[in-house]
């Protein structure tokens, strides 16, 4: 059996997987501001887990990753420094641990998906924040960073800023009140579209994709 940590911005999930990869439990919880906390939720969430032995466990984490070192250096929406999560999840799991931007492991995921059909797979997650992640011949590409929508400046009422901070869901929520799930008006959809316009452009430009695949919370409604 293996594990799984999919730490998010808001929340984090824990699963179980058979050899095949087939999810076979799962948990969720809040993911706290406060790694210490963070940390006891976890344990508590794996002690919940009927499956107690793992081969090894993959950690999705957000924003910049040191990968040498197993740490998160910077994580987006969470107030963690320079944490060092691969230590800290080995200890609680008991088993060989790796780390990994979270956006960059769905791009992987996806792109296994479509690997018939396509070799350059760019993958991007409008959720807390937005992250991104490109994937050329079922290999991770760390050309584009880890710094996802945080990181890349876009034109927004002539001012050049953090695509994250007008076009994420976190930014949804401030600016019309409510998750993209409770919103249905076209209006409002279509000023979204056009809050992540700028930025999808830009990865296009840089990335040349053959195709795009947008996930996440947000994304989960990209038919509205």
């Amino acid at each position: 059996m293996y594990a799984s940590v999919d730490i998010g911005g808001t929340k984090t999930l824990v699963a179980s997987l058979d050899d095949n990869g087939v999810i076979t439990e799962k948990i969720r919880f809040e993911t706290p501001k406060n790694y210490d906390f963070f940390l006891h939720e976890l344990r508590f969430a794996v002690h919940k887990l009927a499956e107690k032995e793992f081969r090894a466990a993959g950690v999705g984490a957000p924003g910049l990753i040191d990968r040498t070192h197993g740490r998160g250096v910077a994580l987006g929406n969470l107030p963690w420094k320079n944490v060092p999560i691969q230590h800290d999840v080995e200890r609680i799991l008991k088993c060989p641990v790796v780390i990994d931007n979270d956006a960059k492991l769905a791009a992987l995921s996806e792109a296994m998906m479509v690997k018939d059909k396509y070799s350059k797979v760019l993958y991007v997650t409008v959720s807390t924040g937005i992250g991104y992640g490109l994937v050329v011949d079922r290999k991770i590409d760390d050309a584009i960073g880890d710094s996802g929508g945080r990181g890349m400046l876009a034109m927004h009422h002539g001012k050049l800023v953090p695509w994250e901070s007008f076009a994420s869901g976190h930014a949804i929520v401030e600016r019309y009140g409510k998750r993209a799930e409770d919103i249905h008006d076209k209006k409002t959809w279509q000023s979204i579209v056009r809050d992540l316009k700028p930025g999808l452009v830009e990865l296009m430009a840089i990335t040349e994709p053959e195709v795009i695949i947008i996930g996440g919370s947000v994304g989960t409604y990209f038919d509205r």
